[in-house]
């Protein structure tokens, strides 16, 4: 008897074949069976989404049948489906590019034999999973109370803690009480970048158990990957511990999710399905009934927007605030611990200055000691720019709307968007000077000059300062950032220069002195998220000081900056989260922005910037036109403003033109049938002969990046 099957198989972003495909089997198959099919001229994998209808007698030997089914391994669960069916929804793209995405990138390689020996060799060496084997320290009052409502009340939580409160404690408290009330729960903890995974791995790992915890991200090997993934579907894993992609992992018992450093821009994916990891780990809490806790010290502006009580909010979260750092009394001042900010006037400081006096004499201070420094500037390579004074010639990248870096330490320059990378020219190759100059200062810069400024400075033990740097170019290579952290724990290092990667999440036990070089630059940004980023970079860099209790009265935070009496700078010398919320969200209300209003992107790519431009402004007429006839999608396209096609900040990346029209709603719901009512508008349009210049369009839902 044939039975016919509906499929999701990764059909191409543009394809237009959006629903599953139907494929013909000998006997039936359970939903979320994982399968092989023929897709064209090649064999690909695909998830069994359900029982197909039986196609016209005419048609039925055109439909194909299943080339392997993949024996031994359980159906991918209801709730996995509603999951990944909602995530395609949402952000408008094809349900089998979304589902195959979700899955890791080896099994789609394996035949149904080769996974079934790997499943054998798993089951006869997979150890039990132990857990709570290590003791755990005793609970301040604010964390006591924050682990005593996650384990009372519903939420969703938002875990609203100072930095060094001890929020990792707290995940690790929730956790052990979900899986002590239920043999057989999991546990996902979500952190936004992959050089924060090990450390948290292993604190994981010490208090329940190699065998009970796992890492999933794309920084693991694909055998690595399927073999993580396997342990999450399959149950053995209690506890998966990874990046954004980790929240469309298959957790068949799933009663926990933790999204640690819940602000971070990190979570939203910028390629493909361009979904947001913590906004899909609310959805699927409400889905499997899992406890949902988003942790943060600056929250992003939605998720305070969400946790404020009305009038002020909508209250859809529970704010759990743990306003003091461990080793400080209920009762006294929350800052007592907290690293005491100060701002350096850049204006009053000699013409050039890199690094000002007073800075310089603090940072010697702790190099004497045996303490540690950070110095945070968010922008790596030697110089932003090279250029002539004589003829104006800069360093332009060929392919993009950008500059190339100047990388002095192999002397090129480099384009960060595209990758071109030349040697540095012995002389201007507009004019012939052999005097080029550099503009700006980057991670390479400073620490060349912080050595040389740091040269008379001497450890407690008489040996000169050590000073290192950790940034993209300097962790590039196969366990580079493992062992530079590892060093700065050690103490072999006393200035350690970086970007934000060393802001986010570093439990540094000898810092005692946090300095932002140079923040000014996102102040004064078109996008309207840049203020809230920057208070969030500056607030986690400030942080990463004064960790350990006996060291805490002498921390603090340098900013050194040309406005130091911007409200932001003010907000960040007070420690003063919740007066920066209240200021940025009434702007926002004022300005009509999330999160009291809705936002997309249709993004477009030409060889021609007026080709993209032309293609956005097209669809937004013939939206108008079209859906405007319609009686039941004209009341949500009257919800919804558009506004004209303009180029991207960097226009041009690869040779490639870049252009984006923004579409508002007051309403999420009309936002998302417009959207949804443009697909094949889209498809249509770039089929035609006036728009073949188009080389990819693409849905922005909730965009970060403007």
């Amino acid at each position: 008897m044939t039975h016919w099957l509906a499929v999701a198989v990764p059909t191409p972003a543009h394809s237009g074949l959006g629903e599953p495909l139907t494929y013909r089997a000998g006997a039936p198959l359970a939903p979320g069976s994982i399968v092989r099919v023929p897709l064209g001229a090649r064999e690909v994998l695909g998830v069994v989404w359900a029982e197909a209808p039986a196609p016209a007698p005419e048609l039925e030997r055109q439909v194909r049948p299943l080339a392997g089914i993949f024996e031994g391994l359980a159906p991918l669960g209801e709730d996995w489906r509603q999951l990944i069916a909602f995530t395609a929804r949402y952000y408008q793209r094809a349900l089998g590019e979304v589902a195959l995405a979700a899955l890791p990138p080896q099994l789609r390689t394996l035949s149904g034999v080769q996974l079934a020996r790997r499943l054998k060799r798993r089951s006869a060496a997979a150890p039990e999973a132990a857990l709570d084997t290590i003791k755990s320290e005793a609970l301040s009052a604010d964390q006591a109370s924050a682990v005593a409502r996650i384990d009372q009340e519903a939420g969703p939580f938002l875990l609203f803690g100072v930095t060094g409160s001890g929020k990792s404690e707290v995940y690790m408290r929730a956790a052990a009480r979900v899986l002590a009330a239920d043999a057989s729960a999991q546990v996902l903890v979500l952190v936004p970048e992959i050089n924060l995974t090990p450390q948290l791995l292993a604190r994981f790992a010490t208090r329940f158990g190699d065998a009970a915890v796992v890492a999933l991200h794309s920084g693991l090997t694909p055998a690595q990957r399927l073999a993580a993934w396997l342990s999450a579907h399959s149950g053995h894993a209690r506890i998966v511990l990874g990046t954004r992609v980790a929240v469309l992992a298959s957790l068949p018992r799933l009663r926990l999710i933790v999204v640690d450093e819940e602000h971070d821009p990190s979570y939203k994916q910028q390629e493909g399905a361009r979904y947001s990891a913590r906004d899909l780990a609310v959805y699927r809490g409400k889905l499997c009934g899992a406890k949902v806790v988003l942790g943060s010290a600056t929250p992003s502006l939605e998720s305070w927007h969400a946790s404020s009580p009305a009038p002020e909010g909508p209250g859809r979260y529970t704010r759990l605030a743990m306003p003091r750092r461990i080793g400080v009394a209920v009762g006294a001042d929350p800052q007592a611990g907290l690293p005491r900010v100060r701002r350096v006037d850049m204006s009053r400081q000699p013409k050039g200055t890199l690094i000002a006096p007073p800075l310089l004499a603090a940072i010697g201070e702790r190099v004497a000691r045996g303490e540690q420094t950070l110095l945070l500037l968010n922008r790596r390579g030697w110089a932003p720019v090279l250029h002539c004074a004589d003829c104006g010639w800069k360093s332009e990248c060929p392919h993009c709307s950008a500059y190339r870096v100047f990388h002095k330490i192999d002397r090129t320059l480099r384009c960060h968007h595209c990758g071109f990378a030349q040697r540095v020219p012995r002389a201007c190759p507009g004019c012939g000077n052999l005097d080029i100059g550099t503009l700006g200062r980057g991670t390479e810069q400073l620490e060349e000059r912080l050595g040389e400024l740091l040269a008379e400075a001497r450890r407690p033990d008489g040996a000169p300062a050590r000073i290192a740097r950790i940034d993209a170019d300097s962790t590039r290579g196969k366990g580079q950032l493992e062992a530079s952290l590892a060093e700065v724990h050690a103490g072999e290092v006393d200035v350690l220069v970086g970007t934000q990667m060393i802001a986010k999440g570093h439990d540094f036990r000898r810092v005692t002195l946090v300095a932002a070089v140079n923040p000014d630059g996102a102040l004064f940004s078109s996008d309207f998220r840049a203020p809230e980023r920057l208070f969030a970079l500056l607030m986690q860099s400030a942080g990463r000081a004064g960790r350990d209790a006996a060291q805490s009265a002498a921390s603090e935070m340098w900013v050194q900056t040309h406005h130091p009496q911007h409200p932001l700078f003010v907000a960040l010398k007070g420690h003063d989260y919740s007066g920066f919320a209240a200021e940025q969200l009434a702007e926002r209300t004022q300005a009509g922005l999330p999160p009291f209003t809705h936002l997309a992107l249709l993004r477009a790519d030409a060889r021609d910037q007026q080709a993209a431009q032309d293609f956005l402004n097209a669809l937004a007429a013939q939206a108008r036109a079209v859906l405007g006839e319609d009686a039941a999608l004209s009341p949500a396209l009257a919800q919804i403003g558009w506004f004209p096609a303009v180029p991207l900040p960097v226009q041009r990346v690869a040779g490639i033109e870049r252009a984006q029209m923004l579409l508002e709603s007051p309403s999420r719901a009309a936002l998302q049938r417009v959207l949804a009512a443009c697909q094949p508008l889209l498809h249509t349009l770039r089929a035609s002969t006036a728009h073949r210049g188009i080389v990819r369009w693409a849905v922005d839902v909730d965009p970060l990046a403007m």
